[in-house]
């Protein structure tokens, strides 16, 4: 649709003192409810149609660039998210330390204990999402389970407390696993044997060589991690 119409109502006034010629409008978006208007001016000229969002983002990201830099090894899926770019890191099974905070005025009570295969979404200087896997995941129907953990909320997210996590990737698995677990929190339904209380579980393994794989508990699938909302 095109239109004769002047444009001068829609340029911003410039103070004369600076000596600027004004700087005449060249295009409007106009967001509605269930719409977008495009409109452009051309000297006297006003044309204007509806465009969809996806063809303003596009041609907004189009003027972007992404890299993801050097990645941490293991890792094995990139994504950009409204809170900045998400990492998501294979951990191999391993025995770990790990330090329960029962009592401020004492000693934690430690762990030697040993985990599953492990995903962690990472975002520089955030808590990680913490999941576990029985095998590196391959395709995305794989199952993704409860990380047999403290500190993690039930749809996976670690709780930080007053843990500052590193900016380097890189560091964000050891960091996580040297930060002190709380007692406190909820514990429940990280696993099958001991479905009450994980750290049951740590008492049941520590000092063992192996993690017993049947006692996960199942979560979602790889295909709900690279999906999910991380704000």
């Amino acid at each position: 649709m095109a239109t004769s119409k002047p444009p001068s109502s829609f340029s911003w006034a410039v103070p004369e003192e600076l000596g600027i010629p004004p700087d005449p409008l060249r295009l409007r978006l106009d967001f509605y409810h269930q719409a977008v208007e495009m409109t452009f001016f051309e000297g006297e000229t006003v044309t204007s149609k509806v465009v969809s969002v996806m063809d303003v983002a596009h041609a907004l990201a189009s003027e972007l660039s992404f890299g993801s830099g050097l990645l941490p090894m293991e890792s094995i899926w990139w994504r950009n998210t409204r809170g900045g770019p998400v990492v998501a890191i294979y951990v191999k099974p391993h025995i770990r330390q790990l330090a329960l905070q029962k009592d401020i005025k004492k000693p934690p009570k430690r762990y030697k204990v040993p985990m599953p295969g492990l995903i962690f979404l990472c975002r520089a200087g955030a808590p990680p999402w913490v999941f576990a896997v029985k095998n590196k995941p391959k395709k995305e129907t794989d199952i993704v389970y409860r990380a047999p953990l403290a500190n993690i909320h039930a749809n996976g997210r670690s709780c930080a407390g007053s843990h500052k996590y590193p900016a380097q990737l890189d560091n964000m698995v050891e960091s996580f696993f040297t930060s002190f677990f709380s007692a406190t929190a909820d514990l429940r339904d990280r696993s099958k044997q001991f479905p009450e209380n994980v750290i049951h579980l740590w008492e049941f393994l520590n000092g063992k060589k192996k993690y017993p794989l049947v006692d996960l508990v199942n979560l979602c699938v790889i295909r709900d991690l690279l999906n999910m909302e991380m704000d």
